[in-house]
């Protein structure tokens, strides 16, 4: 991450799945990835973890008032919604409380079920959850993020490598002219039929 050079040189806020080795970086504004919580929620849902489901319905509910609100809640429904959330973890506390701690002599962390370090997460984190609903520029999600880079993963497990760094880096570029195309409501089939007529899309500004 330190050579890509990217997160160390962003004011941007950082949208991820709570990889700790971005919480390395405590001077950035961290929103954390809610379709990695739906799908532990519905993991833990499935696996009988009673508080699992309202808590996933609550993250979906809030999702599509935030974004009929303009992308922002009002103050008062950002309360509602806190209030309703704290409430699903106080049950869930109870239903998947800690694990004991180990008896003297015994070294080590105590090990935790998967359906606690998520109660933890999403209890020690919640302005990061639900950053979403309070920064216009926050999504719900980083699947896009993740999207943009399935076609890599797609080629790795195909192909297993590059060949060489050169053709790495010419892969990218195409996959990353393409992918910001679409964001730009130019589809492949144009994008490609300027490039290959020397021109680029309208919204691209090479400056003088």
């Amino acid at each position: 991450m330190e050579e890509m050079g990217i997160i160390p040189n962003t004011d941007a806020i950082l949208v991820h799945d709570h990889w700790k080795a971005y919480y390395s970086y405590k001077n950035k504004t961290h929103a954390l990835c809610n379709e990695h919580h739906r799908r532990e929620l519905e993991y833990e849902t499935e696996s009988g973890i009673k508080w699992a489901e309202p808590m996933s319905e609550l993250l979906l509910e809030t999702n599509k008032l935030t974004t009929e609100s303009g992308g922002i809640l009002g103050e008062e429904e950002q309360k509602r919604v806190r209030k309703k959330y704290r409430k699903i973890l106080a049950a869930a506390e109870i239903e998947c409380p800690p694990p004991p701690p180990k008896p003297d002599g015994k070294r080590g962390k105590v090990a935790k079920t998967k359906a606690r370090n998520l109660l933890e997460r999403l209890r020690d984190f919640e302005d990061d959850v639900l950053r979403f609903m309070t920064n216009l520029k926050v999504p719900f999600t980083n699947n896009l993020a993740e999207r943009d880079l399935r076609m890599n993963k797609v080629h790795q497990k195909i192909s297993g490598c590059f060949r060489s760094i050169e053709n790495a880096n010419i892969f990218c570029r195409i996959r990353g002219y393409l992918s910001t195309c679409a964001k730009n409501n130019v589809s492949a089939t144009e994008a490609l039929n300027l490039l290959f007529h020397g021109s680029l899309p309208g919204f691209i500004d090479l400056g003088e």
